[in-house]
């Protein structure tokens, strides 16, 4: 019987993880999925890949078995199987009280929250389940605030194993909890439901219709729909959207979301630093605001953000448009015919990113949102523009701002000047007092014009330092060809080509050096012994940063030496033991 559990990530979004069970190549099973208890009615393996019983003695003991061949290598046997003392826990509420039986440690690994707060032994880096149980879910999913702790604290000790959250999973909620880490349910609330007569679907639970059943096998059709659903959004990238639909048919759900979104806003590693262009960040509500990504962008702005030295005398702040970028739209091609200088420095004022500067318009999430446009904006959304604002005049220390949008700027402690006064934005009077504007400001400062070339450069360093960490490997580059492949080049030799299907840069072998010199891109070790030729696994890594974000651009060192680049597959949180490929490699090295 195989003893060691295969699986791989096929696809993933933050917490969630689309596992695929058994052979990598072919999996017989997939998650999120279901844990079948005895009595339970009889699901597909690729929607059940577990069963499990529990002894009906103290200290009780758990069993998990696998429902296909999941072992490796040959997958040939039904396995693995796990057991493990459950021992007694007490309650979330008496989290300092030190007593209870030992639960048990093996590769299925009972965790209560009891356990967290006074078990060592979970801190052992040798401990490597490869199923957590959240033994006391339902009872910190009643309590403000712990049931995020405790799974975000599970998915970081142990980034590789999968997480069951006994009692809690249900049509109604499994998109929530799949986004919060969960990637195994069970039918406890299906039974719960049937047995009021209640039909609980991913809309939330609601009374039967005449012609509908409320048994066991009618709330486990919906839980597949759901599974279904979620792994789709899981695959797409969709999955924020999907959970919060998903939260909203409880409140306590929706607290549990919020809560989770805050503490992940806090960590590091968790979230993207590229997506590709055709990939959509869906900001279709108020709940968006509260987005990782959104408070991630707000913070780069305000605290790191340096915009171009030869545009910091002016700003002019431009409302957005729908079409991204935004200078490819009709409203900003008569705004930018109207400004015709390069000596200001364009921002857009945005729901829900707050501020975008047009330096970097074209990079993840500036580029990738949608958000519907009504031209109301709410107190919260103000909020963030006028935090933004305060902290970009006082970090780039503008003169002037020329402001083509409605938003009452007199907070500002900066000279302004009104170009819309109550018309609107592309009105030909408003366009006529933009363009007297900048022309007033190009002679008061005595701003100028750059070259094309050098204005993309500039462009290039800005996006450089939020994607890559530094701008100081962009020092004598020159840009060249033509959109939409612009080429940096140093020295006639090309060190990069700007790549439109992932809005960022896409490296070339003569580069390795140069970004080495100037510690650009997160960095990771290898082995010694490791002979690197293709993905980076677990078992190539030594050292990591921790910080790194999927689809960041990697050095890899190995005895002291860069030796190529690669491109993380995986965030940070989880290269401290999730298997599969966490990079792949992107350039390498000759060999002398």
């Amino acid at each position: 019987m195989a003893d060691v559990l295969g699986r791989t990530v096929m696809a993933r979004h933050r917490y969630a993880r689309l596992w695929g069970l058994g052979d990598r190549n072919a999996p017989a099973a997939q998650t999120p999925g279901v844990v079948l208890m005895e009595g339970d009615p009889t699901m597909p393996l690729k929607y059940a890949p577990f069963e499990s019983t529990s002894s009906g003695t103290l200290p009780s003991v758990l069993e998990v078995r696998s429902r296909g061949s999941f072992g490796p290598p040959d997958f040939a046997e039904i396995g693995p199987h796990y057991s493990v003392s459950v021992g007694h826990v007490l309650p979330p509420s008496l989290e300092d009280a030190n007593a209870g039986e030992v639960q048990g440690t093996s590769a299925l690994l009972p965790v209560s929250w009891q356990r967290m707060h006074h078990d060592a032994s979970l801190m052992d880096p040798a401990l490597a389940p490869e199923i957590v149980v959240l033994t006391d879910a339902v009872q910190l999913a009643s309590q403000p605030g712990k049931l995020p702790t405790a799974l975000m604290t599970l998915k970081h000790r142990f980034p590789g194993a999968l997480v069951w959250a006994p009692g809690l999973g249900g049509a109604d909620n499994l998109a929530a909890l799949v986004s919060m880490g969960v990637d195994l349910v069970d039918l406890a609330r299906c039974r719960q439901a049937a047995a009021h007569g209640m039909v609980l679907t991913q809309n939330g639970p609601r009374d039967p219709l005449d012609h509908e059943a409320t048994d066991l096998e009618t709330q486990v059709f919906h839980l597949m729909k759901a599974l279904d659903e979620a792994r789709a959004a899981i695959a797409n990238g969709s999955l924020g959207v999907l959970a919060t639909r998903a939260s909203l048919s409880s409140p306590r759900m929706v607290e549990h979301l919020r809560r989770h979104q805050g503490l992940m806003a806090e960590q590091v590693g968790v979230l993207a630093s590229h997506m590709d262009a055709n990939h959509v960040f869906e900001c279709f509500s108020s709940h968006v605001l509260d987005d990782p990504v959104v408070v991630d962008w707000e913070r780069f702005i305000c605290e790191r953000y340096e915009a171009p030295e030869h545009v910091r005398e002016v700003m002019i702040l431009l409302p957005c448009s729908a079409k991204k970028p935004y200078r490819l739209s009709k409203s900003h091609g008569q705004f930018l015919r109207a400004i015709n200088s390069t000596g200001c420095h364009e921002v857009m004022m945005t729901s829900p990113l707050g501020l975008v500067p047009r330096d970097l318009e074209d990079i993840w999430p500036a580029a990738n949102y949608d958000v519907p446009v009504t031209g109301d904006w709410s107190l919260d959304e103000l909020d963030r523009v006028h935090r933004m604002l305060k902290h970009l005049t006082a970090r780039a220390g503008y003169k002037r701002i020329i402001n083509h949008t409605n938003l009452d700027l007199s907070f500002l402690e900066v000279d302004v000047v009104d170009t819309r006064e109550s018309d609107g934005a592309t009105q030909h009077e408003a366009l006529e007092r933009l363009k007297q504007a900048v022309k007033d400001a190009v002679s008061t400062f005595e701003l100028r014009n750059q070259k094309n070339s050098r204005r993309l450069l500039e462009h290039f360093r800005s996006i450089a330092r939020k994607t890559t960490g530094t701008d100081a490997w962009c020092q004598g580059l020159e840009v060249r060809g033509k959109l939409p492949r612009w080429r940096l080049e140093l020295n006639g030799q090309q060190l990069a080509v700007w790549s439109i299907d992932r809005n960022g840069f896409s490296f070339s072998r003569a580069s390795i050096d140069v970004l080495d010199e100037h510690k650009a891109l997160p960095e990771i070790e290898l082995h010694p012994e490791v002979n690197w030729k293709g993905d980076v696994f677990p078992q190539h890594v030594r050292t990591f940063d921790p910080a790194l974000r999927r689809g960041d651009d990697l050095r890899v060192m190995q005895n002291g030496e860069c030796i190529g680049l690669a491109r993380a597959h995986a965030p940070g949180w989880e290269w401290g033991g999730t298997p599969g490929t966490l990079a792949k490699s992107h350039q390498r090295k000759k060999k002398p």
